[in-house]
């Protein structure tokens, strides 16, 4: 009989800590690289907590506070009784390996790629005339519900707190602005965005996401979708094949099919969208995912299946749209590093938006992108709409300078966290044909599979006769896809809209339509 082989065991010599710097924060970014790189494999056993601590000579709070994260992003596991060990993740001659094992400073920077997969981008792609509406009749087919308007009401998705958003500072700033403005800044601007906001973000991306991104890298956008839409005008050549989560977020898949793809939908699972569906897709060159928080099922994407995905692109020179439209809500831990973040060869494309944190009717989102696509999708944007409102702009900046910003983003989910748990806490049980809520670590919306479609549409019929707004799950699948209609029944709900009495009003009114 072979002998037992001990674990592998791990030396901290080698990492080197600033102390001016946060501890914590330093210590996560160099275990997750020694993973990442290979240097700590799977099943590599960690020291507790109180010697690594020792060893260091820091703090045993900082090494929870690092180990925590780990945990969180799927790099480390505990194994009870025995202690904490690297987790079994994609090692040599799978995922991992595929990737380049250089120091990353979250993109690549020497990458000059054609910006479609059957073309390179060249002038003339900047002109309206080739843009393509080809697709008409995969438009009708592909019919894109239009947002509800009016006040925010319960269940609405989508909509965070912005009853709580701090108007009174944003009129000071935004009239300060406007009492003796820069005169620079009233001609026209450059395209990409406020230079001074580009930084800002930049900055807040690498203190809140782990992202190495400078301000250059970065296009300011009007809201997601056009940062979307953008993506689809430069990536898609007429005929492509685009991968999107389904079920998923249609507005994106509209913006590929007006560019002329053809969508395929690929299923997601409890770790994110399938990898091998995606691998058996012929030449499909782009993928369009939320691993921050599925929309709409909200499954978290694990770390395997990232590491997945960005090996799909790297061998298949493939991009990945990677949009983090809700990843400031997170209730446990601090938000999990994106996908963009992971990059090693310059192929994924961070969408952002403030419209999560602040109001919708801000339109304002941004881009974070490989260096080598920067100046095409800046010129691309000059052609649109030549550069942002100024303002705006110019009022963030000294919004985020300020404090303010980060101040709101705690304070938004403090409440969008005492909203959830009104809704989970008040949720009618025993609905027939209703399952039980899931887990609901990130995001503003949770999804409750229904055992049929009639079900599904009976019970929104109810909601709607009482004002209570529930989306259907089976809207946010592709026309003719191979699932079941029963299996594609659920019930989609926002719980960050309204207050809490809002909430519990709205869940007596259901209650008594459910007759529960």
């Amino acid at each position: 009989m072979a002998p037992v082989q001990p674990p592998l065991s791990f030396n901290p010599a080698g990492i080197e800590l600033d102390r001016r710097l946060g501890l914590a924060r330093q210590l996560y970014q160099a275990l997750r690289q020694r993973v990442l790189d290979g240097r700590l494999v799977s099943g590599t056993r960690l020291p507790a907590s109180r010697d690594l601590a020792a060893a260091l000579a820091i703090s045993r709070n900082s090494v929870v506070r690092a180990y925590d994260q780990l945990y969180a992003e799927g790099f480390i596991e505990g194994r009870v009784g025995d202690g904490t060990y690297v987790a079994n993740l994609p090692t040599a001659g799978t995922a991992a390996k595929k990737l380049s094992t250089k120091v990353s400073t979250g993109f690549s920077t020497g990458l000059s790629p054609g910006l479609s997969t059957k073309r390179s981008f060249s002038a003339e792609d900047c002109a309206p005339e080739v843009i393509h509406n080809a697709a008409v009749g995969r438009l009708e087919s592909n019919h894109l519900p239009v947002p509800p308007s009016g006040p925010p009401r319960a269940f609405r998705v989508g909509v965070p707190a912005f009853d709580l958003f701090p108007f009174e500072v944003w009129a000071k700033l935004n009239a300060a602005f406007w009492r003796k403005p820069d005169l620079q800044q009233l001609c026209y601007g450059d395209p990409a965005g406020d230079e001074r906001l580009r930084g800002l973000i930049a900055a807040y991306l690498r203190s809140s996401r782990g992202m190495q991104c400078t301000a250059e890298q970065i296009v300011i956008t009007s809201g997601a979708q056009q940062a979307i839409s953008l993506c689809a005008q430069l990536l898609v050549a007429p005929g492509d094949t685009v991968a999107v989560e389904n079920p998923g977020y249609r507005a994106a898949g509209h913006a590929f099919a007006i560019a002329g793809a053809q969508l395929q939908g690929v299923a997601v699972d409890h770790d994110g969208i399938d990898c091998a569906a995606l691998n058996g897709l012929d030449d499909c060159r782009l993928a369009y995912v939320t691993p921050s928080h599925q929309y709409p099922t909200g499954v978290v994407m694990s770390l395997a299946r990232r590491l997945e995905l960005l090996a799909w692109a790297e061998r298949t020179g493939g991009w990945i749209i990677e949009d983090d439209y809700d990843g400031e809500y997170r209730y446990s831990g601090a938000p999990l590093a994106p996908l963009a973040a992971l990059d090693r060869s310059g192929r994924v494309l961070y969408v952002g938006t403030f419209g999560k944190v602040a109001f919708p009717a801000l339109r304002l989102g941004y881009l974070v992108l490989p260096a080598g696509c920067v100046e095409a999708f800046t010129r691309r944007r000059a052609v649109d709409v030549r550069h942002s409102e100024v303002s705006t702009q110019v009022v963030m900046a000294e919004f985020m300078a300020a404090g303010h910003f980060q101040r709101h983003i705690r304070r938004m989910r403090r409440a969008a966290l005492n909203r959830r748990n009104t809704l989970l806490a008040g949720w009618p049980v025993d609905v027939p044909g209703v399952g039980c809520l899931p887990n609901v670590a990130a995001g503003l919306h949770l999804t409750v599979r229904v055992d049929s479609m009639a079900r599904e549409q009976q019970l929104l019929a109810q909601a709607r006769a009482v004002d209570v707004e529930i989306n259907g799950l089976s809207s946010y699948w592709l026309p003719g896809s191979a699932t079941a209609p029963d299996q594609r029944a659920g019930l989609v709900l926002g719980f960050a809209a309204v207050p809490e009495a809002t909430i519990g009003e709205a869940l007596a009114r259901l209650r008594l339509a459910w007759q529960v």
